[in-house]
């Protein structure tokens, strides 16, 4: 059975840091390509970051300069750490892992609630 489990959400004032982490089960990890997605409230959810199976990195535009992705492929986790955070920011944060072969492989956790708010 596969696992993705997100920890490391909460609330935190404009300008602080968070660092959310993923770990995976029943899955070759190093295989996959990880992501982290955010939807905020009434919003599409959208691609935050993502970094592949060769450790390729790519950001949204938005948060290019502040967040940072990277894996541990030892320990089957995916992290992002977030740096001056800011109001738009707030949305709740899914960790997604894709395996492209003959069709796309793809499973989400359960996401965690990032808030930013003075």
């Amino acid at each position: 059975q596969v696992q993705v489990v997100e920890s490391g959400g909460g609330s935190v004032q404009p300008g602080g840091s968070l660092r959310l982490s993923c770990v995976t089960s029943g899955i070759t990890f190093s295989n996959y390509a990880m992501g982290w997605y955010r939807q905020a409230p009434g919003k599409q959810r959208e691609l935050v970051a993502q970094i592949t199976s060769g450790g390729y990195t790519n950001y949204a535009d938005s948060v290019k300069g502040r967040f940072t992705i990277s894996r541990d492929n030892a320990k089957n986790t995916v992290t992002l750490r977030m740096n001056n955070l800011k109001f738009e920011d707030t949305a709740v944060y899914y960790c997604n892992a894709q395996y492209h072969d003959f069709g796309l492989t793809e499973y989400w956790g359960q996401g965690t609630q990032v808030t930013v708010s003075s």
